[in-house]
């Protein structure tokens, strides 16, 4: 099992915007079967305006096959089409969970 982590640091005023796409992506996931994405944003940190999504997935192959189901969906891409005019950077973090 690992748990995968999108952080992603927003420009001022747009964190609403993005956490809106991954709760519909969130969505999509859950009606795939696959486990819907947790999703934080900071009240204090390194980074102002920080949304992190977070989900268990089985394996690093799972992770790969469900984002391409999930980007392929019209519907998925639809709604997070422009979201890098939303963020100013953002890394991906894999972690074993043991």
């Amino acid at each position: 099992m690992f748990m995968a982590r999108e952080i992603m640091h927003c420009k001022p005023g747009r964190v609403k915007e993005l956490v809106e796409k991954f709760k519909v992506l969130s969505e999509a996931l859950k009606g795939m079967g696959y486990p819907p994405l947790r999703i934080y944003t900071d009240v204090s940190g390194e980074n102002y305006w920080t949304v992190v999504a977070e989900q268990d997935v089985k394996s690093i192959d799972e992770m790969s096959e469900q984002s391409r189901q999930t980007m392929s969906d019209p519907k998925v891409a639809a709604v997070m089409k422009g979201y890098h005019e939303l963020v100013n950077d953002g890394r991906r973090e894999l972690y074993k969970v043991e």
